[in-house]
Formats: structure tokens, sequence, C-alpha cells
């Protein structure tokens, strides 16, 4: 479980930084010298901003007790599956360098793999009012 939740401590601070960095306007595209972008790219950004340091919080969380916080677990590993098919596709199409990407290019597979292969299984509650499955029908 160490490995597991060291993973989710980094993945939150890696969320936090990002998170921060697209609230700046331009920050972030010139951390990874992208050309300048149209103001409301920053827009953009931003609410990608709410989203990273929001994911944060649930990687802290999941750190504190994995098997409790185990759907912030599973969405975290489809967001890295998208973003790793996004980046090697932007990077396919030379729309971006592997300079620019850095470890984008491969971390998110990092990560898929220690999520998945140390996630514990889910609690078994007696009645959770929030489980929609047919489980429950």
């Amino acid at each position: 479980m160490t490995l597991l939740k060291r993973t989710l401590v980094v993945i939150g601070i890696v969320q936090l930084v990002l998170g921060v960095m697209f609230l700046v306007p331009g920050l972030f595209a010139s951390a990874v010298g992208l050309e300048e972008a149209p103001g409301w790219v920053d827009w953009l950004f931003a609410m990608l901003a709410a989203r990273a340091l929001g994911f944060a919080y649930g990687m802290f969380l999941a750190a504190r007790n994995p098997r409790r916080h185990l759907a912030w677990i599973r969405a975290m590993i489809g967001i890295q599956a998208i973003d790793w098919v996004a980046t090697i596709t932007y990077l396919i199409t030379g729309a971006v360098t592997f300079a620019q990407v850095t470890t984008a290019a491969f971390l998110p597979l990092v990560f898929i793999v220690i999520l998945g292969r140390y996630s514990p299984e889910p609690e078994v509650a007696e009645s959770d009012p929030t489980d929609l499955s047919m489980q429950n029908a």
C-alpha cells in the first residue's frame, strides 16, 4: 500500500502544480515553449485549473485512505489514459515536441500501472444509498 499512497501523493502534487500553472495566464505555454495563444485559451486553462486542483484534492484524500476513496483512483486512471493518448497523438502529428511534453510521454503509463496494480478491492458496505448498481435493486 505504501507505493500506492506515495504515487497518489506524487500525482496530487503534479495536479496541484499544473492547476496553479493553468491559473496564471500564459504561464504554462511559456514554461513549455509554446507560442502565444489567443486570449480565450486562458479561459479554458482556468477551467482546466479548477479540475486539476479538484483532482489534487482527490488524490490527497485517496492517499490517506485508498480503499475509501477508490472512485478518485479509478477516475485518475481514466484521466491518465486520456492524457497519454492525447500526448502521443499530438506528438505523432507534430503539433508538440518531445521537449515540450517531457514526462507526459511516459509518466501516465507509469501511473496507470501502479494505480491499477496496487489499488485495493472496494469496501463492501451493507447499504450504500449512492450505489446505483443493480445489486441493490
